[in-house]
């Protein structure tokens, strides 16, 4: 891959990009505040199921069916990604970081890309500039678990070194979980984080919270 392919990606997924992800915790605000999270231990077990088993897995398994789609095909699998969506919050999440993803990006590269949700924003991009998948996918599971840990630094609260700690750990999941997601379909997609998807239903009526999700 080239170096101009690969800034292109880290900047696309750095926090710095304008698709306001640092307003959204994936439910775990409310786990938080509900005690079940307290430290970095307990955090890294969470993430680690929703990497393997949850809504970051999942999206990556739309991320790949975008890269390979045709633009023919593209909205049928962005309709999949908002109908497998387990709640209203888990669908403002990936159609607001989405279409702010596909605005932004399409008007700096001049690429022709339609509001879709975020994953398959990503895959459909990152075919376009000739990205290989391995790499997007390695560094948007990355950046999705570096949000959410970003979010409990401030809500458990962490140590900015604790954060980081578990980010490391959490690198073999990563690359495992990659391999796992080149060769995957969009048969594949699946959910089994029950506890997340009840958490972030729950956030949707939580009497105070700092984040939208």
């Amino acid at each position: 891959m080239s170096i101009s392919a690969l800034l292109t990606l880290t900047q696309w997924l750095s926090p710095s990009f304008p698709i306001s992800a640092f307003a959204y915790s994936h439910g775990l605000e409310h786990v938080i505040d509900r005690g079940d999270i307290t430290d970095a231990d307990g955090l890294r077990v969470w993430i680690s199921d929703i990497l393997c088993y949850g809504g970051i897995n999942s999206d990556g398994v739309l991320l790949a069916a975008a890269y390979r789609a045709g633009p023919a095909d593209i909205s049928d699998i962005d309709d999949v990604a908002r109908a497998f969506a387990a709640g209203s919050e888990r669908l403002v999440e990936t159609v607001d970081q989405g279409r702010a993803f596909s605005r932004t990006a399409g008007e700096i590269w001049d690429m022709d890309i339609p509001p879709l949700t975020y994953p398959v924003a990503v895959g459909y991009a990152a075919k376009q500039q000739d990205i290989p998948l391995e790499t997007v996918l390695g560094v948007f599971l990355q950046a999705s678990a570096a949000n959410l840990i970003s979010a409990a630094v401030r809500l458990v609260p962490l140590g900015q070194t604790q954060g980081q700690t578990v980010l490391a750990g959490l690198a073999p999941i990563i690359r495992g979980n990659v391999q796992k997601l080149i060769a995957s379909e969009i048969e594949d997609l699946s959910s089994n984080c029950f506890a997340l998807d009840i958490a972030a239903m729950h956030h949707e009526t939580q009497y105070s919270k700092v984040f939208r999700t």
